[in-house]
């Protein structure tokens, strides 16, 4: 027998328009009003691992599947993974270091762009 484990090195939710239609569950989905500086909870179906110690994007999945761009910067705070009717579950919490605009780029590859000021 063997543990399915999904190694994520960002964190994707979906549309908070599919919690008000009923198809997800509210942490499955990113806040209307994220903010920087402010914790959030998170669910996610299946066994996951994500990374603890630094910066990671948070994407958001439409409906059709397409990933977006990164549109925050976060730490993802703690994780517990769960059985919950009979489905396996992540559990966790994140805090919002940076809400990024459109088209900014913020990462490269895993790791904010430091830029220097001055």
């Amino acid at each position: 027998m063997s543990i399915n484990v999904r190694f994520s090195p960002d964190l994707v939710l979906r549309n908070f328009s599919e919690h008000l239609s009923g198809s997800k569950e509210k942490d499955e989905c990113i806040p209307e009003d994220l903010k920087e500086n402010k914790a959030y909870s998170f669910l996610k179906t299946g066994q996951r691992v994500y990374w603890l110690d630094g910066e990671q994007p948070l994407l958001e999945k439409s409906v059709n599947g397409e990933i977006s761009p990164p549109i925050a910067s976060i730490t993802v705070l703690e994780v517990t993974h769960l059985k919950l009717n009979g489905k396996i579950w992540t559990r966790g919490k994140y805090l919002v270091k940076k809400v990024l605009e459109k088209n900014e780029i913020y990462f490269n590859g895993c790791e904010p762009i430091k830029i220097k000021k001055g």
